[in-house]
């Protein structure tokens, strides 16, 4: 009766529940069909080595008067006993073993890796800890060695990932391959001591000064903890040119017409859920400087109006655009209004990051084949290329350094400053507009054009990151 009383009550303890902030790891199903929710966001937790231990010493025994005699009727004269020789410090210390030091924590940028998915399925990372001190028979002697250092866990990341302490700093931008940075620090070894009777304690400090008075001096030999760091992973992909648009605009058409990258292609909304890169060539007009001109290309999920509340695939995807120098909007012609398209889009940019707006920026009309975007296309044209305000338009009372003119990107600066909300039509014009069918290759080389001239006016200009 006591053993099931006992049972029963053991059946009773509940397991402890997990803490509030730490959210459970998605399931590998939810990883594998819903990917585009977990590629570019993840949240894992290091943990450096431990310090290898120390050792408490003894001081060799004296060597005796009788095993200092020769012995045997061969011997000619008294030999001399061997003196002890020690390891010496720079001041002529005993150069006493410490343990080995803990494994380091670095996070490296690495071109082979493409999303954050495998950090859902593992969000804990320990290097290994340091070697305590070979201490053989715990007495001092020249060959005793340190423990060995613990081995630096490197952790690889795609390039362009964002590595911040979670809810403090950021520590790093892994903007470039090879970037790394150092997240958590390994333990310092402890030291070792030399335990020798309290008479001896003033001879043994000639030797070295780590002399162990009493017990309590023994915590000086354990090894320090690692660090235990959790940090937040957030991807934001690396490419000169960004591609945006509603869904089916021929986003991902454009991209495999114009690059090698061969993303899905299908007749309904939302195929692309990741971003896809390409790489687009060289300007073959320069020459042999045309490897120079090359760029890269994403094609970001379409966006709908709402996206910066949620709708659709959220806005989660917008801040892929942020290494961008140019933005490319790619709009149906053969919509039922491809103009309000365009300004859904525009305005979704400026309710996430009004910044967006000021880089310069290509409108790709697509499908002009179609007899419906046919009819319209001047209309299309001349009404896009006029939403916005002119380049270096004059400002009454200001001069700009070179010309007398203030740009753009000065005056919205200004306004930001004042606290003023800019409307669609005060930021830029586009720097043009293409009609283009990429279905049926017409228009690519113009629009290529375009494209190249507005990555060399921001490779002039050096606009900064947002």
């Amino acid at each position: 009766m006591l053993l099931a009383a006992v049972t029963c009550r053991a059946a009773r303890v509940k397991e402890p529940a997990p803490s509030a902030g730490a959210s459970p790891p998605p399931p590998p199903q939810a990883l594998t069909k819903e990917a585009h929710k977990y590629f570019d966001h993840a949240v894992v937790t290091v943990r450096a080595g431990d310090g290898g231990h120390g050792a408490v010493l003894a001081m060799p025994p004296a060597p005796s008067a009788d095993a200092a005699k020769p012995r045997g009727r061969f011997n000619r004269g008294e030999k001399k006993s061997k003196k002890v020789s020690y390891k010496r410090n720079y001041d002529g210390s005993v150069a006493l073993p410490t343990g080995g030091h803990g494994g380091d924590v670095v996070v490296y940028a690495d071109e082979a890796e493409e999303t954050l998915l495998r950090f859902h399925e593992k969000a804990r990372y320990c290097a290994k800890r340091g070697g305590n001190v070979g201490a053989a028979g715990g007495t001092l002697s020249s060959r005793m060695h340190s423990g060995f250092a613990g081995e630096t866990l490197r952790i690889p990341v795609p390039v362009g990932t964002v590595v911040k302490r979670k809810k403090g700093a950021v520590l790093a931008d892994l903007a470039h391959h090879c970037d790394e940075v150092l997240v958590a620090r390994g333990g310092q070894g402890g030291i070792s001591l030399i335990d020798v009777p309290e008479y001896k304690r003033r001879k043994a400090m000639a030797l070295s000064p780590n002399i162990m008075r009493d017990t309590s001096d023994k915590v000086l030999t354990h090894g320090q903890p690692g660090e235990e760091v959790s940090l937040e992973l957030i991807l934001r992909v690396v490419a000169d040119v960004g591609l945006v648009g509603l869904p089916n605009a021929g986003k991902s058409t454009l991209l495999s017409a114009i690059t090698l990258a061969r993303p899905d292609i299908a007749d309904y909304p939302f195929t692309t859920l990741m971003p896809n890169l390409g790489r687009l060539g060289g300007d073959p007009a320069l020459g042999a400087l045309q490897f120079s001109s090359e760029a890269t290309l994403a094609d970001l999920p379409g966006l709908i109006e709402g996206a910066h509340l949620g709708k659709g695939l959220g806005r989660n995807f917008l801040r892929h655009l942020r290494r961008t120098r140019v933005i490319v909007h790619v709009v149906d012609a053969a919509a039922d209004d491809p103009v309000n398209d365009y300004k859904i889009v525009r305005e979704e940019l400026r309710m996430y990051n009004p910044q967006y707006l000021e880089r310069p920026y290509v409108v790709v009309l697509n499908k002009i084949d179609l007899p419906k975007a046919q009819d319209r296309l001047s209309a299309l044209v001349l009404e896009i290329s006029s939403i916005g305000c002119e380049e270096g338009h004059e400002q009454s009372g200001s001069k700009d350094n070179l010309n007398g003119r203030v740009s753009d990107h000065q005056v919205l600066s200004e306004a930001k400053a004042e606290g003023v909300e800019k409307e669609l039509g005060d930021y830029p014009r586009p720097e043009a507009v293409v009609a283009a069918s990429v279905l049926r290759h017409i228009g690519i080389d113009e629009m290529l054009k375009e494209i190249r001239a507005a990555l060399r006016k921001c490779f002039d200009h050096k606009l900064p990151e947002h």
